[in-house]
């Protein structure tokens, strides 16, 4: 399986292990991430199997810049008029123009950052054509709100769609085996906090993660007890 249907308009889609998410407006497709260099396979078979093709996509919104989520955009970038969108904090960083600074890692993460990710390749420079901030909104679902969720990376954003109550987190929250927290390899875990904390009293039901299962049920609830 390469996607799997999480509602009539969103999709989970399967990355050689990673993940990304694709919704579907009437005048076209947005996808969320792009999961790492290589993954376009992937991607192609994901389309495929709901019936998608590459020139249906309008545009990617990229999280942050981590190359887990940003090393397929650049392939992506080539398949036609795409818009790619990302934070103007991350931006520089996506296009190459300057490095990403690391995590900065506790002593467990060090270990689990070998074991998930120490051979991720780097993310090729992608350009970025719409620098976005706190408050923009996006053309995706009658008005999508971009939130500014720093801590992970400077630059790290979340996107609510509010008439459908769908959000998507990007690495700010994370979901493993049953549980919500507080992603990991955050830049700055005090802000990670208050980001997870202001996405959790958006008024959301449906709440998708960088890492982990969906929540497709009373998704704001559920960040609310688990940030605390």
């Amino acid at each position: 399986m390469s996607a799997t249907r999480l509602t009539p308009q969103l999709h989970l889609l399967h990355l050689a292990g990673w993940q990304a998410y694709l919704w579907r407006d009437a005048d076209g497709i947005t996808l969320v991430d792009a999961g790492p260099a290589g993954s376009d396979g992937d991607l192609l078979a994901a389309l495929d199997e709901i019936g998608t093709k590459r020139s249906d996509i309008r545009r990617l919104v990229l999280t942050h810049f981590h190359e887990d989520h940003v090393g397929g955009a650049a392939e992506i970038a080539t398949w036609g008029d795409v818009e790619i969108v990302a934070h103007a904090l991350d931006a520089p960083i996506i296009r190459g123009e300057v490095p990403g600074p690391p995590p900065n890692f506790t002593d467990a993460e060090l270990m689990l950052h070998a074991q998930v990710a120490g051979d991720l390749p780097a993310a090729p420079p992608c350009r970025v054509d719409r620098e976005v901030v706190d408050g923009d909104v996006l053309d995706i679902a009658g008005g999508a709100l971009v939130v500014a969720s720093p801590g992970h990376t400077d630059g790290s954003l979340a996107l609510y769609l509010e008439a459908p109550r769908v959000l998507f987190t990007g690495d700010t929250v994370a979901e493993h085996g049953g549980q919500v927290m507080m992603g990991v390899f955050n830049l700055d875990r005090d802000r990670t906090a208050e980001s997870f904390r202001r996405l959790s009293r958006l008024d959301s039901d449906v709440v998708c993660f960088g890492h982990g299962q969906p929540l497709l049920v009373d998704g704001g609830e559920v960040l609310r007890r688990a940030a605390g």
